[in-house]
Formats: structure tokens, C-alpha cells, sequence
């Protein structure tokens, strides 16, 4: 049987605060595979570990405690020239497109960095290589001589997409990736991400905040709070029939395009902040939140099981939510 092609085992990332007098759990044992050719989704609030693990699963990060896993295999094992041939595979996108790219280079400078890295060919194959990527993510060629503050939002974003493939990656971990743009520019950097997937063979994991976006493109969903995931299934269970609280409460604070009179669900207002990271309630995390919170929750840390085939949950009373 075929390895995933990226895999996290009990998986713990923490910092020491700036006294060192206590440690952040940003990531706090999480455990999931994603399969070659899927996109798999995360979601949460800030502050619930997306991005961090976002980074662990490029090797951004080292774990503290647990395995990020490669094909099976455990990345941090390999010798240091294996391992950066090996991190060429698993790229990453971030939230700034802005910040992401450097303001006084050429747009076709960055996006022939990598390869000027890697010494691939001559100078001139590799413009060649950045300038057919250009075009590749809808952006004309004039766009190469330009530099980044002449490029709009969602043409820059495009540009970093553009970057990343010109080493040919496997997977790639796209971190809030249209969080920075236009709303009306959102659906056309979505169907890029959906064309290159088929066109490059590409794996996804999705990282944002908008549960409209995560159902739009993702296969499968986790949903993470606070450094662990509370539910995990396919995307369509998620966003149709979630039974974890705070699934049901990020659904239910999704905008719809219809008058108050006409729609039909009443919107879950969490009360309070995400608690700190630093010291995590007892028992379920969501529980100071949580509208339907028992003692149970409190006492005892719910079960990561699976309720029907591929859905997944960390809860002590799944549904109740829904059921109020």
C-alpha cells in the first residue's frame, strides 16, 4: 500500500514564551494523513495552530514532539543534503503576497529564484523556465519586467504561485492564500489552484479562516481549535451535517447572500476569546466556549473516534448543537 504523501503522528510543536517562564502549545498532538492528489482542508480561528502546522509539514518547523511524516517517511532522519532535495517536494504559499515577494527585483527575477538556487541549467533556460511558469498562472509576459508594486493584489499572489512551480513540488500548503485579496478576485485564484492541480498532478493542504472557501476546494476538512482538531471528515459531512460544536458554530457564522426574513438559520455567537495557548482548559478545549457544555467536559479530555466512515470527532456529546 502506497504511503500518504504527507502524514503527521501525535505531531506537538511548542515556544517558550519571551520569559521562558511558560511554553505555548501551538500545535498539541495531532495526528491525520493526506493522500497524493487530494486537497485537504484546515480551518479554525487565529491562534488555533493552522499556520504552525502549516509550516511543520514543509519542514519549516521542527517538531517538538511527535512525526511529520513524508511518504512515510520521517524527513528529519535524512542527511542535510537528502533532506533539501527532499523539501523541494513540499512547498509552501503564504497569507502576504505582498511580504512574500522582494520589492526591488524583477517579477521574473523571483520567480526564477529558486531555480538560480538550485543551479538548473543556464541563466538562460532558467528565464525561459520562470517566464512559461508567468504565463502558466494567467499573467502576461510584459508582466516579467515589471516589479512587485506595479502588480495589483491577486497578480501578485499569482506570481509567488508561479514561483513555487518552478521546482516542480508535490505538495503544496497553501496558507490563507486569498485572506489579503478582494473578494472578487477570491473565485479566480481558486479555479488557478483547482487547474493546476490537474494540470501539475499537485496535492493541497488548504489552510484558512472561511469555511466557504475550505468547502469550495477541499476533499476533506479539519477543523482545529486551539492546537488540536475537534473534527475531521469529508468535506461534504463537514459543511452540511458537522456534529462537533464548533464546526456547527463556524457554519453557522458564514455570511448568506439573503434578507434576515428569509434565512433559516440563526447564527451561534461564541461568547469569550480563544483561550491562551499557553495553558488549555482541562478536559475539551472548546468547553468555555461551548453553548452546551457539561460537567463531563470538563472532567474528562473527549475521545479523537470515528462516527462513520472518515469522520472523525473529539467530542462527548457529537450533535447536541445541532439538535438546539
Amino acid at each position: 500500500m502506497t504511503a500518504p504523501i504527507l502524514a503527521a503522528r501525535d505531531l506537538r510543536i511548542r515556544f517558550p514564551t519571551q520569559d521562558g517562564q511558560e511554553t505555548v502549545k501551538a500545535v498539541d498532538g495531532v495526528s491525520f494523513d493526506v493522500e497524493a492528489g487530494e486537497t485537504f482542508g484546515v480551518i479554525g480561528e487565529s491562534g488555533s495552530g493552522k499556520s504552525t502546522l502549516g509550516r511543520a509539514a514543509v519542514c519549516l518547523l521542527r517538531p517538538t514532539s511527535g512525526e511529520v511524516l513524508h511518504r512515510g517517511g520521517n524527513p528529519y532522519l535524512l542527511p542535510s543534503k537528502a533532506l533539501r532535495q527532499q523539501r523541494r517536494d513540499y512547498q509552501i504559499i503564504f497569507q502576504d503576497p505582498n511580504a512574500a515577494l522582494n520589492p526591488r527585483m524583477r517579477i521574473v527575477d523571483s520567480i526564477r529564484e529558486p531555480l538560480d538556487i538550485l543551479g538548473a541549467g543556464s541563466r538562460a533556460q532558467r528565464t525561459a523556465q520562470a517566464m512559461a511558469m508567468l504565463e502558466m498562472v494567467g499573467l502576461r509576459a510584459e508582466f516579467g519586467a515589471r516589479y512587485p508594486h506595479e502588480l495589483s493584489g491577486g497578480q501578485k499572489q499569482r506570481v509567488n504561485i508561479a514561483r513555487v512551480l518552478t521546482v516542480r513540488p508535490k505538495l503544496v500548503v497553501c496558507d490563507e492564500v486569498v485572506a489579503a485579496l478582494d473578494v472578487s478576485i477570491r473565485a479566480d485564484i481558486l479555479n488557478l489552484f483547482a487547474s493546476l492541480q490537474g494540470e501539475f498532478g499537485l496535492t493541497y493542504l488548504f489552510i484558512t479562516h472561511d469555511i466557504g472557501v475550505v468547502s469550495h476546494v477541499s476533499s476533506r476538512i479539519a477543523v482545529m481549535y486551539l492546537g488540536r482538531f475537534m473534527e475531521l471528515g469529508p468535506a461534504e459531512t463537514i459543511t452540511h451535517r458537522p456534529l462537533h460544536p464548533y464546526s456547527v458554530a463556524l457554519l453557522s457564522a458564514e455570511p448568506t447572500p439573503l434578507p434576515s426574513a428569509m434565512r433559516t438559520g440563526k447564527r451561534i455567537v461564541l461568547q469569550g476569546e480563544i483561550p491562551s495557548p499557553t495553558a488549555p482548559p482541562s478536559g475539551c478545549r472548546f468547553r468555555t466556549r461551548c453553548p452546551v457544555a457539561r460537567d463531563a467536559c470538563a472532567e474528562t479530555e473527549p475521545e479523537w473516534r470515528e462516527v462513520s466512515t472518515g469522520h472523525f470527532i473529539a467530542c462527548h456529546f457529537p450533535g447536541s448543537l445541532a439538535a438546539h
